[in-house]
């Protein structure tokens, strides 16, 4: 694995030294006859998207060494719970054969975990197998702070204002000051679903992994509905996005700043962006954005002629812009006009999304025969928890 780390960091630093080399020329051509030879383009162009690939292979092939040098790493990890095993089989012949399969303690065993409103729950190692595989594939969820909660929401006190405070002599009278006030933020859960199918010759294979087909099944959809939401949802049934909040410094605003061009990303208006992030929140920050970005992005340099992006050259060093990571979230806009297509911000403080605990699965063997429906719920929330934690970059003059 340490070989093939080592191999893929010298062809990304070959491609980013030709990369270089190319954008050099296209920028000559720009300035001496106003426009780039179309092929000479395509060929940084090229070479960007390349440098992403070996990036992304780059990043998966560390996250598979850091899970495997875990000291506690089981791929198979038993529940602690005594009865853990035997759930773990009743909710199996739930998912295979369905409720008439079970005997009275299976089922009095899997009701004892159900959510008040009717439905089983699956067993803990089964949720923690789907909880991870969403982590896995969620950029958000890695950056944010994640809490999880046993009723309908989160209520986070909120600082509105600072106290009021003044110079005085040692016998001049005081007379009192305003005293702060404090708010409440109310981060509600909305209900998510997936519906993964399965034959039921499928399931009846005992050589089947249904535990971890089902986990693939629902974190996959779970994953990618969450993404979008956490990015630009607009809060009505499913969480608030980050870009979705009005423009502003007020509370309850996002800062924004224009890129300096009416549809391109510049250097001047990512320093911009950068110098706009207030200095307690700098140490965590991180941009995100998506893949078309940061190829657009990994062209530019500031007026010394230094490449604002650097690619990540050592293990477990990551995509750096202005010396602070870069998070690729395909959620996030392409540039174009009027667009929000970068943020900046220190993400663990800026957004909080809410779990409730557990997942629901039902099985329906009717409504789509031969198939087999596994109708899974889950309720997620999300929102901005603090609007001074990130900035927004918005393609305009």
């Amino acid at each position: 694995m340490n070989h093939e780390l080592k191999q893929l960091v010298e062809e990304i630093n070959q491609a980013f030294l030709e990369h270089k080399s190319k954008n050099e020329q296209r920028l000559q051509e720009l300035e001496k006859k106003g426009r780039a030879d179309p092929v000479l383009k395509e060929q940084v162009d090229r070479i960007a998207r390349d440098i992403q690939d070996l990036s992304e292979v780059k990043e998966k092939i560390e996250r598979i060494e850091t899970r495997l040098s875990r000291p506690a790493f089981e791929p198979h990890r038993r529940e602690t719970d005594p009865q853990g095993d035997e759930r773990r089989q009743a909710v199996l012949k739930y998912i295979r054969k369905g409720d008439s399969a079970l005997t009275a303690g299976e089922a009095k065993l899997l009701s004892s975990d159900s959510d008040p409103d009717g439905g089983y729950w699956v067993t803990s190692s089964l949720s923690a197998q789907v909880i991870q595989k969403v982590y896995e594939t969620s950029p958000m969820r890695k950056q944010v702070t994640v809490e999880t909660i046993s009723s309908d929401a989160l209520e986070i006190p909120e600082d509105l204002n600072e106290a009021v405070a003044g110079w005085t002599s040692e016998r001049a009278a005081r007379t009192e000051t305003d005293t702060p006030q404090i708010g409440l933020r109310r981060i509600p859960v909305h209900e998510l679903y997936a519906e993964p199918r399965a034959t039921q010759t499928l399931l009846d294979d005992a050589r089947i992994d249904v535990e971890s087909w089902l986990a693939q099944k629902i974190s996959d959809k779970i994953s990618r509905l969450e993404n979008t939401a956490f990015i630009s949802g607009d809060g009505a049934g499913k969480p608030r996005g980050i870009l979705t909040h009005p423009a502003g410094t007020s509370a309850g605003q996002v800062c924004q700043v224009n890129s300096g061009h009416a549809s391109q990303l510049t250097s001047d208006g990512l320093r911009a962006l950068f110098y706009a992030l207030k200095t307690p929140y700098l140490n965590r920050a991180r941009w995100v954005m998506s893949r078309s970005s940061l190829e657009a992005i990994s062209k530019l340099k500031d007026s010394q002629g230094n490449y604002l992006w650097q690619p990540g050259l050592q293990f477990g060093e990551p995509q750096t812009l202005l010396g602070h990571p870069v998070e690729r979230m395909e959620d996030m806009p392409a540039v174009a006009a009027n667009s929000l297509s970068v943020a900046f911000g220190d993400w663990q403080r800026a957004y909080t999304i809410v779990d409730r605990m557990g997942i629901r699965v039902l099985r329906d063997p009717f409504s789509a025969k031969p198939f087999v429906l596994f109708y899974t719920t889950k309720r997620t929330g999300g929102d901005v928890a603090d609007f001074e934690a990130f900035v927004i970059q918005k393609t305009a003059a």
